[in-house]
């Protein structure tokens, strides 16, 4: 769906991006993630055609994008992170209007308005909306004429708890659909749970590319961290998951049952960018 090769950018006379290469199959979510400034939104709009002065491949449909016509927008969805709508509109004119401008069938307006939360509010003025509404109305905007491809900006920030576990819910149901989904973020945490593959971002360049579980695993394994009782005190011990069937102390206190508490502490994906790139994701 997506193949890069040897892409690079710039703004001025100093190189942005640069030797960025990568490929994204039919129904993979891909992530670029870094901190912000790392070149994300950047790549993300060479690929939906807005900067057409890269250098290098950047093929999208099996076409070159500075070379797509108007009717390359008919197959790809974009979701910022700032919502752009009509704000003395309701959500509903919004959709409708921006479906009459696809010649692809709309979706049904207001299955989706009921999918991410919004259709009792389908009649409200968009202008009397909260952030986090105007960002899930974005969200459906971008599905609204079907497009094979979806590209998302920082899709669930902003939201809480509820609204992006629905959120990320309606990306994974767009995968199975066999939808490719590019996301940008710098939320590790979604990285990690909706990404098939990830790409570290930093100065432009990717300094990682692997799934979430390898990226995490070339690392090595977690820790066990376990306590227990020793004359009245609780003391507290760990040992590498991997070490953990030598370790005599912990092996006597699981045999005598005196374990008080004991859980594993594998890396995450931010400790991982942290230990790759040497960079925060501020």
């Amino acid at each position: 769906m997506i193949l890069v090769k040897d892409c690079a950018f710039s703004y001025d006379k100093k190189p942005f991006i640069s030797d960025v290469n990568f490929e994204v199959k039919k129904g993979e979510i891909f992530g670029f993630l870094g901190p912000s400034g790392a070149g994300k939104s950047t790549l993300q709009k060479i690929l939906i055609g807005l900067l057409k002065n890269y250098k290098g491949s950047v093929q999208v449909l099996g076409k070159e994008v500075r070379g797509q016509k108007d009717d390359y927008y008919e197959h790809i969805g974009i979701d910022f992170e700032f919502p752009s709508f009509y704000e003395k509109l309701s959500a509903a004119e919004n959709l409708k209007f921006f479906s009459s401008l696809y010649k692809n069938t709309p979706r049904n307006i207001d299955s989706l308005l009921e999918q991410i939360g919004l259709l009792r509010d389908k009649d409200k003025k968009v202008a009397s909306y909260s952030k986090g509404m105007k960002s899930r109305l974005n969200f459906v905007k971008a599905l609204i004429h079907n497009p094979e491809i979806l590209f998302l900006d920082e899709p669930t920030s902003g939201l809480d708890p509820s609204n992006s576990r629905i959120m990320k819910n309606m990306i994974l149901e767009e995968k199975n659909a066999g939808k490719s989904i590019i996301i940008t973020t710098h939320n590790m945490q979604d990285a990690a749970e909706l990404c098939d593959r990830v790409a570290f971002i930093v100065d432009g360049h990717v300094k990682a590319l692997d799934t979430p579980h390898n990226l995490i695993m070339k690392k090595g394994a977690g820790i066990i961290s376990y306590s227990y009782l020793e004359n009245g005190k609780e003391i507290k011990a760990e040992c590498p998951v991997t070490e953990s069937g030598k370790d005599a102390k912990l092996q006597k206190l699981i045999a005598e049952g005196k374990i008080l508490t004991i859980h594993s502490m594998e890396p995450d994906l931010g400790d991982i960018f942290m230990e790759v790139t040497g960079r925060g994701l501020n």
